[in-house]
């Protein structure tokens, strides 16, 4: 089963050549590149966040299997939602799920579920991959995770059960787990630089409670702060 892209056209050209080429433009190959158990990458449309999501990817070591966590938009499907397809299909072509990890991740933790309604219409993890088909030569594969809002306590369940899937399939080399999130929405930039401040401050700690307190006390719109939560829970546990 292929699952056909929900958003092409409308955050991101659906078209192969103008796809291409905008991502070109976005994305800088020269940049010195990090091998990264994690990273965060926005999700808007790419004339507004593409040039931060191509700075981003593209300062990351290709890597043959990623994990996308993105924030649940559509209310639909279960809290924690993987996809039952085999493939997703983008204007550059077909990215293979990594169908063995999903079985893993499954058996690991009763939080994660089958669920097509999540992944349906949903744009926050659709939106990343023609960025990692551009910069990739050879194939690779990767594992949608939809995430709804829960406690902090869940996300660190999550978080420790990706980490221990992976080295329990002694995946730590191969896999690169991307959240996906946009920053604050629609306020006076004065206002959304000291709110993102302090909860980027929070991320680059590696402080999943304090990036929670922040996103809280200050009632950030950051909408993807639970699969960065997840992210920074696993990356830790996988050093």
């Amino acid at each position: 089963m292929i699952r056909e892209p929900a958003v092409a056209g409308q955050f991101y050209s659906g078209l192969e050549k103008a796809l291409r080429n905008d991502i070109k433009d976005y994305v800088d190959m020269s940049q010195e590149k990090t091998d990264a158990i994690g990273a965060l990458s926005p999700h808007a449309g790419y004339a507004c966040s593409g040039l931060v999501a191509g700075k981003v990817l593209s300062a990351i070591k290709p890597r043959s299997t990623y994990i996308i966590m993105g924030p649940n938009h559509t209310g639909l499907g279960f809290p924690f939602s993987v996809t039952a397809c085999d493939s997703w299909k983008t204007p550059l072509g077909e990215v293979k799920i990594d169908t063995s990890l999903v079985s893993a991740l499954k058996k690991s933790t009763d939080l994660i579920t089958e669920s097509e309604d999540a992944h349906q219409f949903e744009h926050s993890i659709e939106v990343q991959l023609p960025f990692l088909q551009f910069m990739h030569k050879g194939s690779f594969k990767f594992v949608p995770i939809v995430i709804s809002q829960s406690d902090l306590s869940t996300y660190k369940k999550l978080g420790n059960s990706l980490a221990s899937t992976i080295k329990d399939l002694k995946l730590e080399k191969d896999v690169t787990i991307i959240a996906s999130s946009d920053m604050t929405h629609y306020e006076p930039q004065e206002d959304a630089n000291k709110k993102d401040s302090a909860a980027i401050k929070a991320m680059l700690n590696m402080n999943e409670d304090e990036l929670f307190k922040v996103i809280e006390k200050f009632d950030i719109s950051m909408c993807g702060y639970a699969p960065a939560i997840i992210m920074l829970v696993a990356a830790k546990a996988l050093g």
